[in-house]
């Protein structure tokens, strides 16, 4: 599949949050991050705020909710309209049945992984998941450099999926989404790991040009532009 680039509104400014929407319509889906101050300790947006965005999104709402409790909370985000629904792994009573219900809404059920955690825990129940999300940073904040020892689990989950692939246990492959750090300097070094979907927040809203800036990563990502040094 083509990279999909993902920009998060968390680098947005939030007082012309439709404008800066608007202003990343050629990306392939909007990341939304929900932090409730509990699991990670940043506080952003809740429900109404993303049932407003999903509205006014030209392009599919991509949740990720770095929030406690999501065997509860990760269906509601659901009925809000956003069009994939990411829960972390370490704050799940039963990842399995979260992800059950986000497909039985007709959402994309997407598990996502602190660095500290191995994806050896989801690996058995790969074909459960439409999306991995591999954290290259500490979630909670936007900005932080990329982990580049983070590389090698991005490999691990790409491998598990290709051999589901092949043994017939996955019909579908899932996505592999990394967050965090990615930049012009760090994107290609993620896709070659085996990543499919790149979210960018201050490497795109804090170019002058968003869209300028997301047509760059994709060069970058897709290898139809050279890879830029990272300074990380």
């Amino acid at each position: 599949m083509a990279i999909q680039i993902a920009p998060s509104i968390l680098s947005a400014d939030f007082a012309n949050l439709e404008r800066d929407i608007a202003k990343v319509a050629t990306a392939d889906l909007l990341h939304v991050d929900v932090m409730d101050a509990h699991f990670v300790p940043n506080l952003t947006l809740g429900l109404p705020i993303v049932e407003r965005i999903a509205q006014v999104s030209a392009i599919p709402v991509d949740v990720h909710l770095m929030i406690e409790n999501p065997d509860h909370w990760a269906p509601r985000y659901a009925e809000a309209g956003a069009a994939s629904v990411t829960f972390h792994y370490e704050a799940a009573s039963d990842p399995v049945a979260i992800a059950r219900d986000l497909r039985a809404l007709g959402v994309r059920a997407s598990v996502a992984l602190k660095p500290g955690t191995d994806a050896a825990v989801i690996l058995d129940d790969l074909k459960e998941f439409d999306m991995v999300l591999v954290m290259t940073v500490e979630p909670g904040f936007g900005g932080q450099s990329f982990m580049a020892d983070m590389l090698p689990k991005i490999q691990s989950v790409r491998t598990a999926i290709q051999r589901g692939v092949e043994d017939g246990s996955l019909a579908v492959a899932p996505w592999i989404q990394v967050d965090g750090g990615i930049a012009p300097g760090t994107a290609r070094s993620v896709v070659e790991a085996g990543a499919d979907v790149l979210v960018a927040g201050s490497a795109v809203y804090g170019h002058g040009d968003p869209a300028e800036a997301i047509a760059r990563l994709r060069a970058i990502a897709s290898g139809d532009a050279p890879a830029e040094v990272s300074h990380h």
